[in-house]
């Protein structure tokens, strides 16, 4: 299930830089759950290009993700930002000023990424 998620978020990311037919074969195996036998019937080729079709892709995918590091920037914002969620709620009910300034510090943290 981690892999799913994780060729989720690849697509998500990176997908439009695939070419139509890898996007459309990818999309069908990661959000369409389709075999890679339904998917070869349907595109007319071998069970086994679809299988290095989509490890090509998965390569091509996280290759993307290495140069660019835009899903770690991306669960690393969403980290802050859930602080600054905890750190304002926490404002909320003690009125703890200290907490402003750690808000500011992430905030800006966020920022520089």
């Amino acid at each position: 299930m981690e892999s799913l998620v994780r060729q989720s978020m690849l697509y998500d990311f990176y997908g439009e830089l695939l070419t139509e037919h890898q996007r459309h074969v990818y999309e069908d195996v990661v959000f369409h759950d389709l075999s890679l036998s339904e998917i070869a019937q349907e595109q007319g080729i071998s069970r086994q290009g679809v299988h290095d079709l989509i490890k090509r892709c998965d390569r091509i995918l996280t290759g993307y993700e290495e140069k660019l590091h835009l899903i770690s920037k991306f669960e690393t914002t969403r980290r802050m930002v859930e602080e600054i969620h905890r750190k304002t709620k926490q404002f909320k009910e003690t009125r703890d000023e200290a907490l402003i300034g750690e808000i500011e510090q992430i905030s800006s943290d966020i920022i520089e990424l």
